[in-house]
C-alpha cells in the first residue's frame, strides 16, 4: 500500500496551490480518501475528504476551508487532488494524504497513510 503526495511548496499569502495524492496497492475505488494537515506544535486536523466511487462520491470540508479548497478525485488514475484557493498562513502546514472505509475526517477513521508534503504560505 502506497500513498504519495506532492505539489507543496511556498505560496503567498491569496496564492494556490493544488496537492495530488497517488494511490496504489489496494482498491482505491472502495476507500474514502481524506486530507489532513498538522502545523508545527498542533494535532492533525482533518482537512476534507470525497467517498468512495462506489459510494455517493460526496465531498466534506471542514469549516476553515469551505468554499477555498476542493477534493476531486480520479479514479482511472488512482488519484485524489486537493485545489487549495485563497491560501492564508494559517494553511502553512504538513499536508497528508489518508484511506479508509468511513467517511469521516477524524484521524482514527483512516488505515493508510502518506508521508506528507510541505505547504507553506508567506510573504
Amino acid at each position: 500500500v502506497q500513498l504519495v503526495e506532492s505539489g507543496g511548496g511556498l505560496v503567498q499569502p491569496g496564492g494556490s496551490l493544488r496537492l495530488s495524492c497517488a494511490a496504489s496497492g489496494f482498491a482505491f475505488d472502495y476507500y474514502v480518501i481524506g486530507w489532513f494537515r498538522q502545523a508545527p506544535g498542533k494535532e492533525r486536523e482533518g482537512v476534507s475528504y470525497i467517498s468512495s466511487s462506489t459510494g455517493t462520491g460526496r465531498t466534506y470540508y471542514s469549516d476553515f476551508v469551505e468554499g477555498r479548497f476542493t477534493i476531486s478525485r480520479d479514479n482511472s488514475k488512482n488519484m485524489v487532488y486537493l485545489q487549495m484557493n485563497s491560501l492564508k498562513h494559517e494553511d502553512t502546514a504538513v499536508y497528508y494524504c489518508a484511506a479508509g472505509r468511513v467517511a469521516s475526517l477524524r484521524t482514527f477513521a483512516y488505515d493508510f497513510w502518506g508521508q506528507g508534503t510541505q505547504v507553506t504560505v508567506s510573504s
